[in-house]
């Protein structure tokens, strides 16, 4: 397990429509996104093996979350990782729109 000497830090990467958590400036993981009108549907959250553990993955969503509330938009939660997140954060409830059919069917055809 590699053991960072720098704190993480959590960038948004709007090229590639996802927040990424960098320790010391490696790639640990990653939460992906898709714009829906004012939803930001969250589909897939990844820590790398060489980093598991470390709460990266707790920490990146948090601050991925964060910066959702600050851009005025409302969180869509279909990665698993990021619903079980909401569970217990419910400081977010506020902009957390339910996981719907219609959701679904766009993302599926959107990421395939």
């Amino acid at each position: 397990m590699t053991q960072p000497s720098a704190a993480p830090t959590v960038e948004r990467n709007d090229a590639e429509r996802r927040y990424e958590i960098l320790v010391d400036g490696e790639r640990a993981g990653l939460t992906a996104y898709l714009d829906h009108g004012e939803q930001r549907v969250f589909y897939h959250t990844e820590v790398d093996d060489a980093f598991a553990g470390q709460g990266l993955a707790s920490r990146l969503v948090q601050e991925a979350l964060t910066d959702v509330r600050r851009s005025g938009k409302r969180i869509v939660p279909v990665c698993p990782y990021v619903a079980k997140f909401l569970k217990k954060h419910e400081e977010f409830a506020d902009i957390t729109d339910v996981v719907t059919p219609d959701v679904l069917k766009w993302l599926d055809t959107e990421v395939g």
